[in-house]
């Protein structure tokens, strides 16, 4: 099935959208973006030019994606998130030559109304709380809190919290599907397939 897209939404020609992918209300998408299959971009979201956006992506009403922003498959972004692209942007001073790149890895979510800062890394399956400011990379499954942002925890791939220690070595099961994870020197891994 072809992609659904509303009457209102500017697609650019030569922008890419995958199969049963759902584009609404007043959204634009620039000509050079790459949007894989199944995904959906609610209500007035922008996708810039130098975009890849994987499969099973669901972005919230009100988000840009701006160039040099990757999102891998399943990632979730909140209502009205944040993503930047120049570190220090001045409205005098063009620094479209120094775009930095910011990339959020399968499964990870980015709450409602949270702040990612351009040059990061947000890791697989972290979660990252509403509001939150996110100023340098995220471990995998970490969750992240606060102004700016600190590790408070971590996170199943379900979205459950895992009683794991924010150091150390630790092994947790999710308490929704029974997966255990393996914390070691403070990296978190699933060890089910």
């Amino acid at each position: 099935m072809i992609a659904t897209i509303h009457p209102s939404a500017i697609v650019d020609a030569g922008a890419q959208i995958g199969e049963n992918s759902r584009v609404w209300h007043w959204v634009h998408v620039c000509s050079g973006a790459k949007i894989g299959a199944d995904c959906s971009l609610g209500q007035n979201v922008f996708v810039g030019n130098q975009v890849v956006i994987g499969n099973n992506v669901k972005i919230q009403n009100n988000v840009s994606v701006f160039d040099g922003v990757e999102l891998e498959d399943d990632v979730f972004c909140g209502p009205s998130m944040v993503f930047t692209n120049v570190y220090n942007p001045r409205s005098a001073i063009s620094r479209r030559e120094e775009y930095r790149r910011t990339l959020v890895r399968r499964g990870a979510t980015l709450g409602a109304n949270c702040t990612i800062v351009c040059g990061t890394v947000i890791g697989e399956y972290a979660f990252i709380a509403a509001g939150a400011v996110i100023n340098r990379s995220v471990k995998p499954y970490a969750l992240m809190a606060g102004v700016p942002a600190r590790q408070v925890g971590w996170m199943s791939r379900f979205g459950e919290r895992l009683d794991l220690p924010l150091g150390g070595n630790a092994t947790a099961v999710c308490p929704h599907t029974g997966d255990t994870y393996q914390l070691t020197d403070d990296h978190c891994k699933c060890l089910s397939p």
